[in-house]
């Protein structure tokens, strides 16, 4: 048990690009593609993982110290402090339980691939850890590994179906064939998709308005490096820094805006042939299936939207956290939060308008869904001695994916203490969970239809 277990921490230690190109390079080889294939693939994974990292990283440096001066000025003390994904997956880790959480998530992607219960093969198995963070907190709240187990192999069953739903406008989105995103984050998409239906009756925002469309009202300010230039010098005067600090910040949010994109065309190259090859390997065998590969988020990255959308709610959040009632959490290290953004991206189909009210309206759920984990994570950072926390300090993050289906399902088993608030938010995910769908589906089915009609003519 121990080796096993031993084995499967150095794997994660390896990182996602190197644990992600692992697995797309077997996945290769299983469905039969040229070695050569499999392993240009998969390093071209480990590339576009590492790039977008980088950038991500850059990007926080860079926007974290405007951020943390903008809060001196207000002069507000929350005690939370905020150790973002990376904190919250390196105590999610440290669970003594954790490394069983990869059998059960595998085995039920088997399951359901052969029940045809599911399209979509899940080689994000690095974050698995969204399902331990979900565990952990079950298992803090009623005592119970088994009941832990339980609760993560629902979100597992969850974020399957929720991928099998996405796939249609993902590629669609993405423009890359016989992907989906398997990540928790788009949970988040079902609360929106009922304020999205409602934000389309309103005139002006029932329309297409993506990146392209705002570079054709503006022209050159809608282009990346201005854009990011623009909003850069934005941030450097509202954190009232200096002439040189602010150009500074203007040319690195320039920098990360203009690179994104560029990065994205790594995981189209590297993606499109192990979905080719996955695609003619199930077409043989089985004449009526097609299996999607499910990733994580980064291969969106160049979608511009996304991008607008998260910076955005940079300063929204930063403003909500001064003076949010039941906020305890200062948002830092997840100040870059891509969940919210897309989440947002795909309930509204990319109408940039759409999404930054979107973001608006749920950044308080991140920090109040922060502020109610912080006990358990703490508890648990402590007794495992994962992060070194000074005596008295609490941690948590400031963008948990999914927070309200993550909050809820973690939370269920309160209503045997009489807490029944987990429970209707609960259902109410669960319904718009349905009703948000339904829409993927009909579109899907729909462009089928089409296709197929096209066809025959």
């Amino acid at each position: 048990m121990h080796v096993l277990q031993d084995g499967v921490n150095f794997l994660l230690s390896l990182g996602a690009a190197i644990f992600v190109p692992i697995i797309i390079i077997i996945a290769g080889l299983l469905v039969r593609m040229k070695i050569k294939d499999a392993i240009s693939a998969g390093i071209t994974l480990g590339v576009a993982f590492s790039g977008m990292t980088m950038l991500i990283n850059y990007m926080t440096s860079a926007i974290t110290p405007a951020a943390q001066a903008m809060s001196k000025t207000v002069g507000v003390s929350l005690p939370i402090t905020d150790g973002g994904w990376t904190t919250m997956s390196t105590i999610s880790w440290s669970w003594p339980y954790a490394f069983l959480m990869f059998p059960i998530v595998i085995g039920i992607n088997v399951v359901l691939i052969l029940l045809k219960w599911t399209e979509t093969f899940n080689a994000d198995l690095w974050n698995v850890w969204g399902k331990i963070f979900t565990a952990v907190a079950v298992y803090y709240i009623t005592d119970s590994v088994w009941l832990a187990f339980i609760f993560a192999a629902v979100q597992t069953v969850f974020e399957l179906k929720a991928a099998d739903y996405h796939q249609y406008r993902v590629e669609t989105m993405s423009g890359i064939p016989g992907v989906t995103i398997t990540h928790r984050m788009i949970f988040l998409a079902a609360p929106m998709y009922p304020i999205d239906w409602l934000l389309r009756k309103i005139p002006g925002l029932n329309r297409s308005f993506d990146a392209a469309d705002l570079r054709d009202k503006v022209g050159i300010f809608a282009e990346n490096h201005i854009l990011g230039f623009i909003l850069g010098i934005i941030f450097g005067l509202l954190a009232r820094f200096g002439v040189a600090e602010t150009l500074t910040l203007g040319i690195q949010a320039a920098t990360a805006l203009t690179l994104f994109p560029v990065i994205s065309k790594y995981f189209m190259q590297a993606l499109e042939p192990i979905s080719n090859a996955i695609s003619e390997y199930m077409q043989k065998r089985f004449s009526d299936r097609q299996l999607f590969v499910g990733l994580d988020w980064p291969f969106l990255g160049g979608a511009n939207e996304i991008w607008l959308a998260v910076i955005w709610t940079i300063p929204v959040t930063l403003l909500f956290s001064f003076f949010l009632p039941g906020n305890e959490i200062l948002p830092f290290a997840g100040i870059i939060n891509v969940c919210i953004a897309v989440a947002a991206y795909f309930a509204s189909k990319g109408n940039i308008i759409r999404m930054l009210i979107q973001c608006t309206i749920f950044a308080p759920v991140f920090l109040w869904v922060g502020t109610a984990f912080a006990p358990f994570m703490t508890q648990l950072a402590n007794s495992t001695h994962a992060v070194d926390l000074e005596k008295g300090q609490m941690i948590s993050n400031s963008s948990i994916d999914a927070p309200i289906f993550t909050y809820a399902l973690s939370h269920l088993a309160q209503i045997v203490d009489g807490n029944f608030m987990p429970l209707i938010i609960f259902v109410i995910w669960l319904v718009c969970f349905v009703l948000y769908s339904r829409e993927l589906i009909t579109e899907r089915n729909a462009a089928r239809a089409a296709q197929a009609a096209d066809v025959e003519a």
